[in-house]
């Protein structure tokens, strides 16, 4: 049975908790900022590391989360019993467009490769104009900082179409992120 998506963002993270405890601490938080303005999340369907974090912030806090996640990684990132939908998809391609389709906006916050690969993609779909969907860095203690000067460095040397801070904006705290959301998606928060 499909369950409805109301208006959900796309959350791209980790499956490990990092070395740093303010990722999973800004994770649940979003989370829970994200489920009291109404809006619920697709992510990447593990119970593991700041998935598992935010995913589970979310469920308390009263929103709907789905899990999209690829067959081969069932086992790997153990998917997460509790959500209110899992989509198994066949690979790593399909779910990328799957949470990305589910999704009104993109969230990226601390992983590794495979959040990195997420949120290049949306932004190489984004400069395609295969989307036009705002693209979100939650820099939880600084942990984009090299990152963002390396986007900027492509950008000062003529390898973008657009000005970097089109495309992407990065915010250091969750309160921050949700709030220049709501402003940008023209939502009006319940509180």
């Amino acid at each position: 049975m499909t369950i409805p998506i109301r208006q959900a963002v796309a959350v791209f993270c980790g499956s490990k908790h990092g070395s740093n405890p303010i990722y999973a601490s800004d994770a649940a938080t979003l989370a829970k900022e994200l489920a009291l303005i109404g809006l619920d999340i697709v992510y990447g369907g593990s119970k593991k590391g700041i998935m598992g974090d935010l995913a589970n912030s979310a469920l308390a806090n009263g929103a709907h989360v789905t899990g999209v996640i690829p067959e081969m990684l069932l086992a790997w990132e153990h998917e997460h019993e509790s959500l209110t939908q899992l989509i198994i998809t066949k690979d790593m391609h399909e779910r990328k467009r799957t949470m990305y389709e589910m999704g009104i906006a993109g969230i990226v916050l601390p992983g590794g490769f495979g959040t990195l690969d997420e949120m290049f993609e949306m932004l190489t779909w984004n400069q395609l104009s295969i989307h036009d969907k705002k693209i979100y860095i939650l820099n939880s203690g600084g942990f984009y900082d090299h990152l963002i000067k390396h986007m900027e460095l492509l950008a000062a040397n003529g390898f973008l179409y657009d000005p970097i801070w089109k495309r992407i904006n990065s915010f250091d705290t969750p309160s921050a992120l949700v709030a220049a959301l709501l402003e940008d998606l023209k939502i009006k928060s319940p509180l």
